[in-house]
């Protein structure tokens, strides 16, 4: 920053931990929210953020979260916290749950989006983990940035391994449960896994080895010292609910 500000940049850095953070998910969220803004919330699409009135605090919204629903991240001041959160539930008339970490991982999990320190990691390159979309065309032409040797040739040539969903006919498979393809060998393993509650059945995310990664390929996971039955299956595991122009 200071050798920015040198050439007359304009930056600054703040930790608001002032602030706490609410997550309204689903698909009545728009229409909660509604009633404690005067924010015209049709008009704030995915992704976008602004900063707004809600409930007499000023708060930053985004519509966005980690659940492939529609909703919205609200950064408020902690002491408007709790009284934010009654309003929305007062609102809903019961239609809005208070809820935790527990029932965000399994929709996360069926939307397919990655958890870091699991699914990611600082070894883990954008093309394995299929978010080669997140780099854009100036950066893949250009190159330059960090990584770029690495991850330019395997946008090139394919990567090593690649992140793929998972169907498991077993219990529940947990980060590290190895994969393996039908004749016992070592393929890989699993990074994220849980019961997907919309699907009724157990799902999960991991590694394999280029080639064995699509859909339909017949594993094995290896679940507490047993072998059980998988297969790979595209992502997202349930369709995603984003509210997007139209």
């Amino acid at each position: 920053m200071k050798a920015f500000k040198a050439k007359g940049g304009d930056v600054g850095w703040h930790i608001y931990d002032e602030r706490s953070l609410l997550a309204l998910q689903g698909p009545l969220s728009g229409s909660t929210l509604q009633h404690l803004t005067k924010e015209d919330l049709s008009k704030l699409y995915f992704g976008e953020f602004c900063i707004t009135d809600i409930n007499g605090a000023k708060c930053f919204l985004t519509r966005t979260g980690y659940t492939g629903e529609d909703g919205f991240e609200i950064s408020v001041p902690s002491e408007n916290a709790v009284d934010l959160a009654k309003a929305i539930l007062e609102k809903s008339e019961g239609k809005v749950r208070l809820t935790g970490l527990g029932a965000r991982d399994s929709l996360r999990l069926e939307a397919a989006l990655c958890l870091y320190g699991n699914d990611m990691e600082q070894h883990t390159t954008p093309v394995e983990a299929g978010l080669t979309w997140a780099i854009g065309k100036r950066r893949r032409a250009e190159g330059g940035f960090l990584g770029a040797e690495v991850i330019l040739k395997q946008i090139a040539d394919g990567p090593p391994i690649r992140r793929v969903g998972l169907f498991s006919e077993g219990p529940p498979a947990r980060s590290h449960s190895e994969i393996q393809n039908e004749n016992g060998e070592n393929i890989g393993e699993v990074t994220s896994g849980g019961f997907s509650p919309c699907l009724k059945k157990n799902i999960a995310m991991g590694y394999v080895k280029s080639g064995l990664h699509k859909p339909g390929t017949k594993v094995k996971i290896v679940i507490r010292g047993k072998t059980y039955e998988g297969s790979v299956t595209k992502m997202p595991f349930v369709p995603t609910k984003y509210y997007k122009p139209t």
